[in-house]
């Protein structure tokens, strides 16, 4: 067996991982980085972020042909089957490892592609899948495992017309209809993906309403664009048992009804990555969903062993994850640490959500005197000129400092414009205000600009 010594070894390549390695390497550590799977990128690239973004992006493209007058004149609206759409998204993929691939060999990082296994609190040995076994000893260990999906033992996932949202990107053929279980973020995209292709879906969600942690207003805004496009949502339900046949499932509701449809798409919870990784040779134990807890320097119980990413659980987003990673690394270098926080959501369902910051919600509860400025999409020139009028900008404002307290954006781009918002937020003093957007020129026509239209919206509102 062969035994290699290192400063630093992480466990998983998606982006926490990815960030912790490279900013260790960038400090003269000597740095190994550990994959299961064959190529790195982890499951964000592979199986989750990735994917299921660059399959909406082509979704999209053909709703926007679909339902563009203009191209009547090249023809009728086209009908794009599920493999041939997920085919396309397979180039991006493709691009992303390339390119993740060269990251690692420009910071001299040395990956491992195998099965990562504690051996002790600085030992790991690594099983590949030719057998082949070697010792990794290191001073810091950082755990970057991620999650999968959480899958219910009473249900059968090994039938082929029952999927998950890993399995889903295997799908061979575009059903007719789908039910999926959990309005959650993946449950909520999926639906648009496939309502997008046409396939009318049945969304099931045990809550009362889609994406609560949403400013109730977006969260609405969400639901009455789903059903537009087809989707039946069906509140506060929870399945009993799903029965699949040759010819498709049967989902059997608690309330009594019955869904029947061609497939079936599982989309409720993940869980951490850490079943089989050795942790009780180590003394360290997950939680019921295989999440590692951590203190605020993203430390476990054991001090020179770190965990970041979906593997520790909320807020389970790329962007976080590569913080989270980043700002463990800085924190085995003794180099100045920051707790990620107030981190921006991106939903990226059709059209998409982003949000930063406090919702109505959260400020009526506190009972902070704030106002809303808002800005409609169908408004603007920029919006008009290329069809993407459904959506708005929502700034909340406190009513005497004129302090940006939320900014929620619905429509297209939404995760792109939230950024500008964001950057004034995080200003100290007078200059996060709503009359930085007032005095501000913006390029015209841009979805820029719908800032200055809501911030003077927002003081028009102030008596």
């Amino acid at each position: 067996m062969a035994v290699h010594n290192y400063d630093v070894v992480v466990i998983g390549t998606g982006p926490a991982g990815e960030s912790s390695a490279i900013n260790a390497a960038k400090h003269g550590k000597r740095v190994a980085i550990i994959e299961k799977q064959q190529a790195v990128g982890g499951n964000c690239t592979h199986w989750g972020t990735i994917p299921s973004k660059a399959l909406r992006h082509q979704v999209k493209q053909i709703m926007q042909f679909n339902t563009n007058r203009m191209f009547r004149d090249i023809g009728e609206p086209r009908w794009f089957s599920f493999p041939r759409v997920l085919e396309r998204s397979r180039v991006t993929i493709d691009q992303q490892v390339e390119m993740r691939t060269r990251f690692y060999a420009r910071n001299r990082i040395e990956v491992f592609f195998g099965t990562a296994r504690f051996k002790d609190e600085h030992t790991v040995v690594v099983r590949d899948n030719h057998e082949g076994v070697e010792e990794i000893n290191a001073q810091k260990i950082v755990i970057a495992t991620g999650s999968r999906p959480y899958r219910p033992p009473d249900i059968d996932f090994r039938h082929p017309r029952i999927y998950c949202s890993d399995t889903i990107l295997g799908l061979s053929h575009t059903p007719r209809t789908l039910a999926i279980f959990g309005a959650g973020v993946i449950g909520s995209e999926y639906a648009s993906i496939f309502s997008g292709l046409g396939v009318k879906v049945d969304l099931i969600d045990s809550r009362d309403r889609l994406l609560s942690f949403l400013d109730d207003e977006i969260s609405d805004a969400l639901s009455y664009h789903l059903r537009q496009n087809g989707v039946l949502i069906r509140h506060q339900e929870d399945y009993e048992r799903i029965e699949p046949d040759d010819s498709g499932v049967v989902v059997y509701l608690k309330s009594g009804k019955r869904v029947r449809a061609d497939a079936f798409l599982w989309a409720n919870g993940r869980t951490g990555n850490t079943d089989n990784l050795g942790l009780e040779n180590i003394g360290l134990e997950p939680n019921g969903r295989g999440q590692l807890q951590v203190d605020e320097h993203y430390r476990t119980t054991i001090p020179h062993i770190y965990a970041v990413g979906d593997v520790i659980g909320w807020p389970s987003l790329a962007s976080a994850a590569y913080d989270q990673g980043k700002n463990a690394s800085d924190d085995l270098l003794d180099e100045d640490f920051r707790f990620v926080d107030d981190v921006p959501t991106g939903i990226y369902t059709i059209p998409e959500i982003s949000s930063v910051g406090q919702n109505e919600r959260e400020l009526t509860e506190a009972k902070v005197p704030y106002e809303v400025a808002q800005a409609f999409f169908k408004d603007t020139a920029r919006a008009q000129i290329t069809g993407d009028t459904v959506g708005m900008l929502k700034i909340l404002f406190h009513r005497d400092t004129l302090q940006i307290l939320g900014i929620h954006c619905f429509g297209d781009q939404a995760s792109e414009i939230v950024h500008i918002g964001q950057a004034i937020m995080q200003q100290e003093g007078a200059a996060n205000t709503l009359e930085y957007f007032i005095n501000t020129t913006f390029n015209y026509p841009t979805m820029a600009e719908a800032y200055r239209v809501a911030a003077q919206n927002g003081l028009n509102r102030l008596f």
